[in-house]
């Protein structure tokens, strides 16, 4: 039990530093190593909403071997054999069938020597799915008890050493009073930040986080609007919305987050001059502004009139930069006319 302490306060170490995720995962398995044997280790982040596996760090394995592991097939054996629930690592001697009836075994491992080995997921607290280690060996012998109490009693600090949305909610953190946030997954989906709440604003087919998509697709790192809540005329005031880019360590099926705050100073624009200022960031004519609107273009002029005098904005140019820098206006949805 002593050299599980040491192991997990070495493994600790490495999975607290801010190195990339990459580069933590390289450095847990060197360091795992030295306390569980194995001949081939395979450390792979998971992508929740396909669901499959992404190569974190892998050791003694060949590019074939590589090459299978990061196909579709391991996905699916990985979940035929139950080892992608919390669970004790489990070897293929504990299968209740021979696991060369799984592909990932007869068609890749077997032929490149490997007999034995455990395969354990990672979860993050919360129950949040973040990847499986697969720890591969020559042997024919299943792995001691030893072993495997050694691998379970580590497997909190590995996931907590690959758990990609560190950086994210480290990220989430510099935004000033945000109450709720999400992250949004590359193949559509999204999940709820850690350590913040749900939004009703923030689902999956919501048009506030289509607008949120389209900014990251545009490559934009930061993006910040207002968006109304109760109906487009806001009869319960607005929500600040920020939309942030992944960071460069985060997986590539993790696409960027989004985060709910009071609007603060909204410099006395009303909901009417919000709208107007997010179709003249679009680009938008006066005559445009009065078609998506469905005012009259003296409205239109008058509402811009305004807008200049509340943002000490000589020019609408100046006016729509100054929104855009203070994350003041309502963005164009999906179904407005487009500029013109």
């Amino acid at each position: 039990m002593a050299d599980d302490a040491v192991a997990g306060l070495e493994l600790a170490e490495v999975a607290g530093s801010s190195e990339p995720v990459a580069v933590r995962a390289e450095a847990l398995l060197e360091t795992l190593r030295r306390f569980v044997p194995f001949d081939g280790a395979w450390l792979a982040l998971v992508d929740p909403q396909v669901p499959s596996y992404i190569a974190g760090a892998s050791t003694e394995l060949a590019d074939s071997t590589l090459a299978f592991l990061a196909g579709p097939q391991p996905a699916r054996d990985i979940e035929l054999a139950g080892a992608n629930r919390a669970a004790p690592p489990v070897s293929p001697s504990d299968l209740p069938f021979p696991a060369v009836q799984l592909p990932t075994w007869a068609e890749c491992l077997l032929p490149a020597g490997y007999r034995e080995g455990l395969g354990v997921a990672l979860f993050a607290p919360g129950g949040r799915h973040v990847g499986f280690l697969a720890l591969l060996s020559g042997d024919r012998e299943p792995p001691s008890q030893q072993t495997r109490q050694t691998l379970g009693w580590l497997v909190p600090v590995l996931a907590h050493g690959i758990d990609p949305w560190r950086s994210l909610a480290a990220a989430a953190r510099l935004v000033h009073g945000a109450t709720a946030g999400v992250v949004l997954h590359e193949a559509g989906g999204i999940e709820v930040l850690p350590g913040l709440h749900a939004h009703a604003l923030l689902t999956a087919d919501s048009p506030a986080v289509a607008v949120a998509r389209e900014a990251l697709a545009a490559g934009h790192s930061y993006t910040a609007f207002l968006w109304p809540q109760g109906g487009r005329h806001a009869p319960r005031g607005h929500v600040r919305l920020t939309v942030l880019a992944a960071t460069e360590d985060a997986p590539s099926f993790l696409v960027g987050m989004v985060l709910v705050s009071q609007p603060g100073d909204l410099r006395g624009l009303t909901p009417r001059e919000l709208e107007v200022l997010g179709l003249l960031m679009n680009g938008s004519s006066n005559a445009a502004i009065s078609r998506a609107l469905l005012i009259a273009p003296r409205t239109v002029a008058a509402h811009l009139e305004h807008i200049m005098a509340k943002l000490s904005a000589r020019s609408r140019t100046l006016a729509a930069v100054r929104a855009e820098r203070e994350g003041l206006y309502v963005p164009r949805q999906e179904g407005t006319p487009p500029a013109s």
